[in-house]
């Protein structure tokens, strides 16, 4: 099979670019022909706001430069990870007018939330799920605290809702989990369109003897993460050393922090591997819905039980006292309380380890993800009615759809995006 993978990469390098990275080798590995065309956020520098907001919605440049790469290497099914805010939904119409299906995975909540998140003041926020015009995000300046950046999102979002194109340009949407899958269902997308495929951790770290009798935290430092309600329960509780690793913008807070709690910084996987291998308990105290937590199926992998917000993905991938323990989101007594009782069995802890290292084996790898990724591609080929016709071709020259808003045509050209051909090692057909 022969695949065109599209991926807008972000300036600062995330679980995103992580899984498309992982999912092309994936896919290589097991003999497919892939494609990428890419653009890389580095290059937004170069644009005006409003040339860029313009962008946004609709890129010339990624329609025609889509149109020549599928016309040269004629793929069967183009996989679409993340277009904003270079790319543009122009990659959905170009696919269509090549009549080829397009599979698109919902790494975050962006299509029903301009700040992708679902997440404003410290608390879960869906005000703009299932809205035509998403104005509350506007108003709060969600997206890059900014009602100009804001509003850009949101005129994509309405314009393409209003086109029809989330319903029409798209044969099938990857959710990573259930309860994801039950958002966008509730913001209005057709429910028979949305499949469910986590992530994976490739390559497998093995198990850890867990050992150092310490907690792990892992991630980004920012409010959202529930940074602050873990440093409030470890004030509450301090039996159990806490060692967190990662950088954000709540990283100051290194200075203020209590004796036990040892402040790594961002640290490399093969560090973060080690230290999930050695700890007690992982904590994920995050306070918003999350996508598909890398760090929970990694842990899972080490035969590391997790202790996380009864929120989200999390309280799906965690099963409370199997693979790990829940807490109410926010509540440092409860977090404190549920770090206690690990503390206090042992044998217990060492139990869901070995469970949480059987749903990584089920679930989460590499071999199971391409199961579930070829099942998906293959029932699209199958039977997936096919995107429908793009913008016409005249002269040589594409041109845009002429029910898009009038000035969305004038976005500007820019040669951002590139299309290496990935073969597998031995160049076999899947």
């Amino acid at each position: 099979m022969k695949l065109l993978l599209v991926h807008n990469s972000y300036q600062q390098p995330g679980g995103e670019d992580q899984v498309f990275m992982s999912e092309l080798e994936l896919l290589a590995s097991h003999g497919h022909e892939v494609v990428r065309y890419t653009a890389h956020n580095d290059a937004v520098s170069q644009l005006s706001k409003l040339r860029l907001g313009l962008r946004t919605s609709w890129s010339r440049s990624t329609y025609r430069d889509m149109r020549a790469v599928l016309q040269r290497e004629r793929p069967q099914l183009v996989h679409v990870h993340n277009t904003l805010p270079l790319l543009s939904p122009a990659v959905y119409y170009a696919a269509g007018a090549a009549r080829v299906p397009v599979v698109q995975t919902l790494h975050n909540y962006r299509l029903l939330c301009p700040d992708a998140l679902l997440f404003r003041g410290h608390r879960t926020c869906e005000d703009c799920v299932g809205r035509r015009v998403p104005w509350p995000g506007i108003i709060h300046a969600c997206y890059r605290q900014s009602r100009a950046a804001t509003g850009a999102v949101a005129v994509m979002l309405s314009v393409h809702r209003l086109l029809g194109t989330w319903a029409r340009r798209v044969s099938r949407y990857i959710a990573l989990t259930d309860f994801m899958r039950q958002k966008f269902i509730q913001g209005g997308f057709p429910a028979h369109q949305i499949v469910v495929k986590p992530n994976f951790v490739a390559p497998d770290p093995g198990m850890g003897d867990h050992g150092g009798r310490y907690a792990l935290f892992m991630g980004r430092l920012s409010p959202e993460k529930g940074v602050q309600t873990l440093l409030r329960a470890w004030r509450q509780h301090g039996r159990m050393p806490l060692k967190i690793a990662g950088d954000g913008p709540l990283q100051n807070l290194a200075d203020s922090s209590r004796p036990g709690v040892e402040w790594l910084g961002r640290q490399p996987r093969e560090e973060v591997v080690a230290l999930m291998k050695q700890a007690l308990v992982l904590v994920f105290p995050s306070e918003f819905y999350e996508g598909f937590p890398m760090t929970i199926a990694e842990a899972f992998a080490t035969g590391l039980p997790v202790i996380a917000s009864h929120l989200g993905a999390m309280a799906e991938i965690v099963q409370h006292r199997r693979t790990g323990l829940l807490f109410t989101p926010g509540d440092a007594n409860d977090l404190a309380a549920k770090v206690e009782w690990a503390l206090a069995h042992p044998n217990e802890v060492a139990d869901m380890g070995r469970r949480a290292r059987h749903e990584f084996e089920a679930r989460y790898t590499a071999e199971r993800n391409y199961q579930l990724l070829r099942e998906i591609y293959d029932g699209v080929l199958d039977g997936a009615p096919l995107a429908q016709d793009g913008p016409t071709e005249s002269a040589g020259r594409s041109t845009t759809l002429r029910a898009l808003p009038r000035g969305l045509e004038e976005a500007p050209s820019m040669r951002s995006s590139q299309a290496v051909t990935m073969p597998s090692p031995n160049r076999a057909k899947g």
